[in-house]
């Protein structure tokens, strides 16, 4: 039997193989917890090993950290996918199958800042459909605040805010 973290590595390989697109920091830590296989912290560790061994590479947003398999874990994951047993497996195919359409949602909407050279903060607020950008907006603000705030509402408010633009322009 294979070591507890080399079967939480092959776990999260085979997730990142199975989703079909990225998944975050929570949703990867969400499965760990609501299988009871381990705690918080040891995913992270296990995810930060990952990214180290370029495994897996990661994406952060001030707010969000998103993981892609690397070619190099594909092929490691082809190597040593026989550690993770069929119950693992299955708990991991219910887990995406429950979950999958609320995740392309959540990972489909990005929002991050970043501040300028004239002091200033620029929000790039993004809608994605699978490979296609539908909106790419950015924004120039005065305050990190404002930033802050933009990035929070445009999870929720971006079907609204691209309906409004195709609306107006094209009028």
């Amino acid at each position: 039997m294979a070591e507890p973290l080399t079967i939480y590595k092959m776990t999260i390989l085979y997730m990142l193989d199975n989703a079909g697109f990225p998944l975050t920091g929570t949703q990867i830590s969400d499965f760990f917890l609501e299988q009871e296989y381990t705690d918080y912290f040891q995913v992270q560790e296990v995810l930060s090993d990952l990214a180290d061994a370029d495994l897996i590479l990661s994406k952060s947003t001030h707010s969000n950290t998103q993981y892609t398999l690397t070619s190099s874990g594909k092929e490691t994951l082809d190597f040593f996918g026989d550690k993770l047993n069929d119950e693992i497996k299955l708990d991991i195919h219910d887990f995406l199958k429950k979950n999958k359409l609320e995740f392309k949602k959540e990972n489909s909407m990005l929002a991050d800042y970043y501040k300028t050279t004239n002091q200033k903060y620029a929000v790039r607020c993004q809608t994605c459909s699978g490979e296609n950008t539908m909106i790419d907006l950015t924004l120039l603000v005065s305050t990190r605040e404002q930033a802050e705030a933009i990035c929070f509402n445009w999870k929720n408010q971006n079907e609204d805010v691209y309906a409004y633009l195709m609306d107006l322009l094209l009028k």
